[in-house]
C-alpha cells in the first residue's frame, strides 16, 4: 500500500453541513475501496490565488490515506463528477514526505486542542 495525500477545494456557496457531507462522501469512497484514512484536516474557507469559475474563495480539505494505486483513479473520477469540487490534487508521498506529514498532523492536533 502506498501513502497518499489529496487536497480538494469545495465551492464556497456550500453551507457547513453540505461541506461536511461532501468530505464524508469522499472518505466513504476511499474506505469502501479498501483505503485506510490516516488524517483529515478541514482548512476552512480560504482565499484562492486566482478566481476559478468567478469564485475567489473555497473550502480547502486534506485527506491523507494509505491505499492501492488503483484507488487514486477511482477517487479522481469521483472528484471530476462532483460539481461541488472546484480543484483537486492527489500526491503519492515518499518516506520523507510521510514523516513530515506525521509531524504536521501532530502539530495540527495540538493546535486544535488549544
Amino acid at each position: 500500500m502506498n501513502h497518499y495525500e489529496t487536497v480538494f477545494i469545495l465551492t464556497p456557496v456550500l453551507s457547513d453541513e453540505q461541506m461536511k457531507e461532501a468530505v464524508a462522501k469522499f472518505k466513504k469512497l476511499l474506505t469502501d475501496n479498501g483505503a485506510e484514512i490516516l488524517n483529515e484536516e478541514a482548512w476552512g474557507l480560504k482565499k484562492m490565488a486566482y478566481a476559478i469559475d468567478k469564485k475567489s474563495t473555497g473550502f480547502y480539505c486534506l485527506l491523507e490515506f494509505k491505499a492501492e494505486p488503483t484507488i487514486v483513479n477511482t477517487l479522481e473520477i469521483g472528484y471530476r463528477r462532483d460539481e461541488r469540487i472546484i480543484r483537486f490534487i492527489t500526491v503519492k508521498l515518499d518516506k520523507y514526505a510521510a514523516e513530515y506529514a506525521i509531524k504536521r498532523k501532530n502539530k495540527y492536533a495540538k493546535k486544535q486542542e488549544a
